[in-house]
């Protein structure tokens, strides 16, 4: 079982910008100019999102999500 969640950090077109985000965390997703600034603010909204969760008493997903080129050597 994976330790922590995998993030995708990609540039998007449609945005102008890195987008990094969390498949394992519906919705938990950060943007930035450079892909370390993206990962920096990625960081800050899954500790929120963590913490929403805990504080409402909604579940918290164990991280499952691996991309397709992983699962395969696995």
């Amino acid at each position: 079982m994976a330790k922590d969640y995998h993030i995708n950090i990609f540039w998007s077109e449609e945005d102008g910008c890195y987008v990094a985000d969390i498949p394992d965390l519906v919705f938990c997703s950060a943007f930035g100019g450079t892909p370390e600034e993206a990962l920096a603010d990625l960081q800050v909204a899954k500790d929120l999102w963590l913490e929403t969760a805990r504080e409402s008493g909604k579940p918290i997903p164990k991280p499952r999500y691996r991309p397709v080129i992983y699962q395969a050597a696995f």
